[in-house]
């Protein structure tokens, strides 16, 4: 799989999603960043393989396409938003990704907010695709307040119809969505886990399903279900005061093998 995350001032968000993902069971996790934070991103990595895309200010953006375009050719999935910023550059990536990928997107963080404004970009993109948005980030994407994402059920299906996704609205008791309107609330995770870095080892989590072929909509739950699991897990060793993305991360293999051994609650399913 590939990633494509992190930009100067936001260089853990790679190596917090490469995590996620190798945790969650991916074979092979390519990370593409900007030539600006490579190295402090390839000093660390033992287990991802970074590789430098061309530089804009910090970032990536548009020039980067066709180093991330010929990557992508040898994935199965593409993550990307976790730490890319939000400059006019990373938004004319996002769109070519979008317009041009033939294989599934996971997109979160930046890669949605810089689309605040330009949805079409997601509804007429033919490539299979979760979003994984926080309340602040589906009102950007909805050009809604934050008090109309509220109804979180309606606001998930709403965005799943209209960006033709399957979304993951993150918080308290996480929504999948589909654009069929088929639903899921995720009962796993806990307060703790409302601390930087835990969406990205998420979004890792989800894209490393995908590319063990479960379909969108159940890498999506299944995701997010073993994540919040694996919060639950570290928060029953050291409580929810100072959990870390990373430990959380480090905890899913042994939220998988606690769903294999079960029985534990399943998430909870809502037909369209």
């Amino acid at each position: 799989m590939l990633i494509c995350a992190g930009s100067v001032g936001f260089t853990g968000a790679p190596s917090l999603c490469a995590l996620g993902a190798l945790r969650g069971g991916a074979g092979l996790v390519t990370l593409a960043v900007s030539a600006a934070i490579y190295p402090i991103v390839a000093g660390r990595e033992f287990e991802a393989m970074p590789h430098p895309l061309p530089d804009e200010d910090g970032g990536v953006g548009e020039s980067a396409w066709e180093r991330l375009s010929a990557l992508a050719a040898d994935a199965d999935v593409v993550a990307a938003g976790p730490g890319l910023g939000r400059r006019p550059g990373v938004a004319a990536l996002v769109r070519r990704l979008l317009a041009e990928s033939k294989i599934p997107l996971v997109l979160d963080a930046d890669a949605l907010n810089v689309l605040a404004g330009a949805e079409p970009a997601l509804a007429e993109s033919k490539a299979p695709k979760i979003l994984t948005p926080h309340p602040g980030e589906m009102a950007r994407l909805l050009t809604a307040t934050a008090a109309a994402v509220e109804d979180r059920l309606r606001t998930a299906r709403e965005a799943a119809r209209k960006f033709a996704a399957v979304v993951a609205l993150k918080g308290a008791r996480t929504i999948v969505a589909a654009p069929d309107g088929q639903a899921y609330i995720v009962p796993t995770g806990n307060p703790g886990m409302a601390t930087g870095g835990m969406g990205d080892v998420l979004t890792g989590v989800i894209a490393a399903l995908v590319g063990q072929r479960m379909p969108l909509l159940a890498a999506a739950w299944a995701g997010a279900y073993l994540h919040g699991l694996a919060g639950d897990l570290v928060a029953e060793e050291t409580g929810t005061a100072g959990m870390l993305a990373r430990e959380v991360a480090d905890a899913v293999p042994r939220a998988r093998l606690a769903v294999q051994s079960g029985p534990v609650p399943g998430p909870i399913q809502i037909l369209s």
